[in-house]
Parts: C-alpha cells; sequence; structure tokens
C-alpha cells in the first residue's frame, strides 16, 4: 500500500514479475506461499494477467506500507516475528527467484536468476541447495555489499562471481546505471528518465525483464540488461504491466540518467508540523542520492526578516536547482520561485492542491509543476545534469 501516489494491491515481488513478464513467456506461473488473507488478491492477479499461482498455503500475510513510493516500507508483522516456513522446491528451464521473508525456494534452473530482495540479510543463492547451469545475479550495492565485505563496485563484481558462482552479475547502481559483468567483460548501461517517478516495484520489473530477454530469448547480457533499464523507465511513468516488446523498447526515445554534482534549494514554507515533516523528507532523502542542499529551514534557521532573508537569498544564489513546494501558495516560496527564475535557474514545483490560476507563473516561465514527491525529487536531481 501507498499512500501518495495512492496506490493499494496484492502483488509481491513474484507477483509483479509476473505480470511483468504475462504474455511473453511460455508456461509462466508464479509459485509463492499463498496466505489464505490474500486469496482474493491472488484470485484477480491470477485472473487479470493469466497465469496459474502454486505453492503451500499460509495463514498470515505479509504487508508493505509506504508514505510515498521512495519510503521506507513500514512492514506488518515485524519482520523478526514472520512465521518461517519450509522452503518451497522449484524447477524449470528458466526460474527467476526472489527472496521472501516467508521462507525460502530451493531452485534446480537450466538458467536462474537470482534477486535476493533483502535490505536485512541477504543469501546466497546456492546456500540452500538450489543449482543452476547458469546463474546471474541482480542485486543493488547494498546486497552486493553485505554478500561480500566489499566497498568497491568492480571489487563486489569480481568477488560475486568468484564466490557465488555467479555467470552473470548486474549490479545496480541507482543514478549511476548497472555494472553487468561476466566472466570476461564489464559493462555498463544506463539508467533512463521518465516523466513520472514510481518506485514501487521498479527492481521486480527490472529483474523480470532481464530474466525474458536474457535466460528465455537468449540475448547477452548487456543488451537484456539496457532492455531491463528501459523497462523500468516504462513502468515508472505508466505503472502499467506487462513490459512492452523489445522492438518497441529499442525504439524509444529515452533520455539517460548523467549523474552530476551540485546543490539543491529547498524553497518551501516551514510553519506547521506537516510543513515541517515533508522539508525533513525531501532533504534527508536528497542527501542519501548523495546531492548537496540547501534547506532555509536547516541552514539559515528561524529569524526575523532582517536575519534570515538575506542569508536565503545568498542561498539561492550558490544553488543549481530550485525544488519548490507550492501546496498552499506560500508567499515566500512564490518570491524565491521568482528570483530563482530571474537568475536563470531551473525550477521544479510540487504543487497537490494549487489552482491552475495561480500555477500559471511558476508554469509559464518554464518551471517544471509536478504533483507527486517523488517526481519531484528525482526531476530536480536531474535537472543537475
Amino acid at each position: 500500500e501507498c499512500l501518495e501516489p495512492f496506490w493499494n494491491d496484492v502483488y509481491g515481488s513474484g507477483g509483479r514479475a509476473a505480470a511483468a513478464l504475462s504474455g511473453w513467456c511460455d508456461d509462466l506461473k508464479l509459485v509463492t506461499y499463498r496466505s489464505s488473507a490474500l486469496a482474493d488478491g491472488l484470485e484477480n492477479l491470477s485472473a487479470i494477467y493469466g497465469f496459474p499461482i502454486e505453492g503451500p498455503e499460509v495463514r498470515d500475510a505479509v504487508s508493505f506500507r509506504y508514505i510515498h513510493s521512495l519510503d521506507e516500507p513500514r512492514i506488518a508483522p515485524r519482520p523478526d516475528s514472520i512465521s518461517v516456513h519450509p522452503p518451497i522446491e522449484v524447477s524449470g528451464d528458466v526460474v527467476l527467484r526472489f527472496g521472501m521473508l516467508e521462507g525460502d525456494a530451493r531452485v534446480t534452473a537450466r538458467r536462474a536468476v537470482y534477486d535476493p530482495q533483502s535490505a536485512f540479510d541477504p543469501r546466497p543463492f546456492h546456500e540452500n541447495g538450489s543449482t543452476a547451469d547458469e546463474l546471474a545475479l541482480i542485486l543493488n550495492a547494498f546486497e552486493a555489499r553485505r554478500l561480500t565485505n566489499e566497498t568497491e563496485p568492480e571489487r563486489m563484481v569480481e568477488a560475486l562471481i568468484e564466490k557465488q558462482d555467479a555467470s552473470i552479475v548486474v549490479l545496480k547502481l541507482g543514478g549511476h546505471g548497472a555494472i553487468v559483468a561476466t566472466r570476461t567483460s564489464r559493462t555498463r548501461v544506463p539508467a533512463y528518465r521518465s516523466d513520472t517517478v514510481w518506485k514501487l516495484g521498479a527492481g521486480d520489473v527490472f529483474s523480470a525483464a532481464f530474466t525474458k530477454f536474457w535466460a528465455c530469448d537468449g540475448l547477452e547480457p548487456t543488451e537484456a540488461a539496457d532492455l531491463a533499464s528501459r523497462s523500468v523507465s516504462v513502468y515508472a511513468s505508466t505503472r502499467s504491466l506487462p513490459i512492452p516488446a523489445k522492438k518497441e523498447l529499442a525504439a524509444l526515445d529515452l533520455s539517460p540518467v548523467t549523474p552530476s554534482s551540485g546543490r539543491v534549494y529547498i524553497a518551501a514554507p516551514f510553519f506547521t508540523l506537516a510543513d515541517l515533516w515533508l522539508v525533513e523528507e525531501i532533504r534527508q532523502r536528497l542527501l542519501d542520492m548523495g546531492v548537496g542542499v540547501f534547506s532555509p529551514l536547516h541552514d539559515v534557521g528561524l529569524g526575523t526578516a532582517q536575519e534570515v532573508a538575506l542569508r536565503d537569498l545568498e542561498g539561492l544564489d550558490q544553488a543549481d536547482v530550485v525544488l519548490a513546494v507550492l501546496s498552499g501558495s506560500d508567499p515566500g516560496t512564490i518570491f524565491e520561485v521568482g528570483y530563482a527564475v530571474a537568475k536563470g535557474k531551473p525550477v521544479i514545483c510540487l504543487a497537490q492542491n494549487m489552482r491552475d490560476e495561480d500555477a500559471k507563473m511558476p508554469e509559464g516561465s518554464g518551471g517544471l509543476i509536478v504533483s507527486d514527491l517523488v517526481t519531484a525529487i528525482y526531476h530536480s536531481i536531474w535537472a543537475l545534469a
């Protein structure tokens, strides 16, 4: 469940990946722990996308709740109190395996793709007896660090290939794209921009698309990873599944994300608890992604007009991009937007309850108006390039 933008449905990583692959892979099925509490949701998922759902029935359901799609999930029940069930035995020509909180999957496959999906304790593929003639690992830097005790991306992929007996490693590095490594090569594929940004399930879609293009279709790993990255861009913009066909993805005129440095100025009111929470959230998410931030609340503080105005404007002068919260039409924020436009700085405006009339000047002067927090954050970062 996500509060903003609102979304509430039954998927899980496996369900979303199966939905992404529906219609593209022969004999597609989802094997998972089937919670009786989610029976209606699973039945609906199967009916919409046309694949069977198999696996042992269990009583409890695990839910993930987010305030926004870049948020850390609130998991219920707590991970340390979730009942762990015996492993599910899965065999097939091609198997995409995700890490699970309720248990594990013991896999036998010709080609396996493994996404540990664990912020807590990613486990090696072979640890539970899983085997594959060819194994592709897809993971982020945090998971790779936990599995290898290495801190540099190149050292991570080397250790994963050697110690995890992987034929392919796809190490996802956020805005820096992904490293695609084999025993004989290292290549990079970019992340791609999208008009809007919906993060929930983006990793699931990447893993599913890579599975289709590499494991099912036999494409080279780098081409498969690039098509997977393109699939994520489409999903982030539309939230629609299944993924598009290879020809359609390859023809898309997508802009690669170009990592760069710079500073984002947060123009926003901070008079109420809700205001304070939003400013704090924007600042922390930007800092988490390695972006420089100037926040008048944090870097100047409270004071009289004479004490804060010039210091705020100095921060604006030194910033490269302005992220403005226009909800509520705060006069101070509107002034900062106008000042930034006059200085020729890119302005990204988060406007959720603003009248069209009130948005005319920011939009007409070149500002980008968006309606959700995560899209505003990402477009602010991309505007630094």
